[in-house]
């Protein structure tokens, strides 16, 4: 395993962990699954890289297109909890409760 494949596994790693041990906020969440896409983004980048194909060219900036989608997605939702609730803690937010 090359030192940037064990960087970019480490850093997929490390925001899987951190997503599923320390929510307490929606924002940290967030950051979480964004450290994720750019992780997988990285790979994905490198895999095409190393292939030297241009079939798998365009993978990458659909994935890039998608993490952009789903952060803007997130933010929308972190500032509508926070008007409503008051907070962004994940502990005080009950969807039954619509």
């Amino acid at each position: 395993m090359t030192p940037i494949h064990f960087t970019v596994s480490t850093a997929f790693m490390l925001s899987l962990s951190g997503l599923a041990f320390h929510r307490t906020h929606l924002l940290s969440a967030l950051l979480c699954l964004e450290g994720m896409m750019l992780s997988l983004f990285i790979t994905i980048s490198l895999w095409t890289l190393q292939l030297n194909s241009m079939n798998f060219s365009m993978a990458p900036m659909i994935l890039l297109a998608f993490s952009a989608c789903e952060a803007s997605a997130g933010l929308a939702l972190l500032v509508a909890t926070a008007r409503t609730h008051g907070t962004d803690r994940l502990q005080n937010l009950n969807l039954l409760q619509c």
